[in-house]
């Protein structure tokens, strides 16, 4: 059963003139945790505040619980925990003060509800008495989590909880998430890391408002269909315009300390999918080619695609398709 649904959702700013979500559906199952993908204003964050009752959609309809967005609004409160981007806590108020309060405003107490929160709080036990403003990024992210189950919700809505945190926190976030999975909250988490894909059971990859793809991240992962090889030379720079300028090369993105490309299938592609020379001869060419252009301490290697190039492969084939329409 799924305890998230949305359906042809639309949400548009600015009179209509900026729409920020465009036909978006998919549907959470109980218990699970599902990742909303995507860099920074692709709609995410209007798609949690339509889910947890604080926008309302254009057009379209969304359930949690069984409960819909647009009527029963009270009763999705109650059983929702929401954690926006923002720090939206007390900054005046205490890491106490401010748990305290959250837990009031549900009519519950901290010591009800202390056994889900447990593991995240006593790491924040010994700042208790500290504003929350003057606590670091890492711990104000655990107390924005403790506060936002701190009434026990049936479905945690966390809209880029790691922006801006540390990578041993964030680390150590995605930990407490697995473990808050296993009591059976239903947990829909939004990042702009590709690199946290890995940590869903399922994603649902954002891009202008539209869904591009949803699936498993192996499965994601699985359906990219080229060869693909990272490389890198004495000249990261040039290197990049010279490999856009090759008519071979398919694509060619830069990727941390290499670029990442894909040649064009080839003849020998088309008449015989299992041919592996014919790549490695695409690769001695472009080999060739890069020395002619001066380049020095070439280095290439065929490479397992991540969830970051299966997102920018999409986005070519979006584009191209409404290029051709």
């Amino acid at each position: 059963m799924a305890d998230v649904i949305l359906n042809n959702i639309y949400k548009s700013y600015n009179k209509g003139n900026v729409q920020a979500v465009k036909d978006v559906s998919f549907e959470v199952k109980k218990g699970e945790l599902f990742g909303l993908i995507g860099p920074d204003g692709a709609g995410k964050t209007s798609i949690f505040r339509i889910l947890t009752t604080l926008l309302l959609p254009d057009s379209g309809s969304a359930f949690v619980n069984g409960m819909d967005v647009k009527k029963d609004i009270k009763a999705i409160r109650s059983v929702v925990g929401y954690m926006p981007g923002k720090f939206s806590l007390y900054q005046d108020l205490s890491v106490e003060e401010n748990l305290n309060f959250f837990a009031t405003l549900f009519n519950t107490t901290v010591e009800e509800n202390y056994d889900l929160i447990k593991d995240i709080y006593v790491q924040l036990e010994p700042f208790k008495h500290r504003k929350a403003g003057n606590l670091s990024g890492g711990m104000k992210q655990k107390l924005a989590l403790c506060c936002a189950l701190i009434h026990r919700p049936t479905v945690l809505f966390l809209d880029e909880p790691t922006t801006g945190v540390d990578v041993v926190s964030r680390r150590e976030f995605w930990e407490m998430l697995k473990r808050l999975k296993k009591q059976g909250i239903t947990i829909l988490v939004s990042t702009a890391y590709m690199d946290e894909a890995t940590m869903c059971e399922r994603i649902a990859l954002i891009q202008n408002g539209e869904i591009m793809s949803i699936e498993t991240p192996d499965k994601i992962i699985e359906s990219y269909t080229d060869k693909l090889f990272a490389i890198r030379s004495a000249n990261m720079s040039k290197l990049l315009n010279d490999l856009r300028g090759i008519d071979e090369v398919k694509s060619c993105n830069a990727f941390g300390e290499f670029h990442h490309i894909t040649f064009h299938e080839s003849a020998t592609d088309e008449w015989n999918k299992n041919e592996k020379s014919d790549k490695h001869q695409q690769v001695e060419r472009l080999l060739k080619s890069l020395q002619l252009l001066k380049h020095e301490r070439i280095e290439i290697k065929e490479v397992k695609p991540t969830i970051e190039d299966c997102f920018i492969a999409l986005m070519g084939d979006r584009t191209n398709a409404k290029t051709t329409e």
